[in-house]
């Protein structure tokens, strides 16, 4: 006998119920483009340190995968990669497909995975409560982390002092925007609830 992880709906598909393929398609689509929308405006709200600045992205990426579940979260960070890589002005610091390749891209690759990672928790739950919110985010965030540095010092030296470079600047904001997120999920669930 095995057990089966049981599946939640998430935020996007309790707040915009779809009827039918194409009403889904559509659904899925919109969804996409406003959330690469909104991951473009949050890398543009940055305190622009060198050579990764601090934005609201990490924020707005995770809380999109939890919103939207595995699938679309991820889907939708690949469309807000695509956007920038054909040279659209959506990253915090440059365009282009050299970004990607920058020390800077791998903190957006890694946006995908912890996207996808946490949609994945938050179909099994784990957006519904404080504590698991919390856990859920601090595993996208060692994502990304684990992601952006190990590009960051491949691209400019593993001689450089990477952790002071790519990560001791940005845990206290990080820690900030995980409680924001450990406060807001949880609660929105709690009023859909009533």
């Amino acid at each position: 006998m095995t057990t089966q992880t049981i599946r939640h709906p998430t935020l996007a598909t309790v707040l915009w119920q779809s009827e039918g393929r194409w009403h889904a398609f559509f659904r899925a689509a919109a969804l996409a483009v406003a959330g690469s929308v909104l991951i473009a405006l949050s890398a543009k709200v940055s305190i622009p340190l060198q050579p990764v600045p601090i934005t609201m992205q990490t924020f707005v990426v995770l809380v999109i995968g939890v919103a939207y579940g595995w699938r679309l979260g991820a889907l939708t960070v690949l469309l807000y990669l695509a956007e920038g890589a054909v040279g659209l002005p959506v990253f915090a610091k440059g365009s282009g497909l050299g970004v990607l390749f920058g020390p800077t891209g791998g903190y957006l690759l890694g946006f995908v995975v912890a996207a996808a990672v946490c949609g994945y928790l938050a179909e099994r739950g784990w957006d519904r409560r404080a504590h698991t919110t919390f856990a859920a985010m601090l595993i996208g965030n060692l994502i990304i982390y684990a992601f952006g540095l190990a590009q960051l010092g491949t691209v400019i030296g593993w001689d450089k002092p990477v952790l002071s470079l790519g990560m001791y600047p940005f845990l206290i904001g990080d820690l900030f925007k995980i409680i924001l997120a450990m406060v807001v999920l949880p609660s929105v669930w709690k009023l859909l609830g009533k």
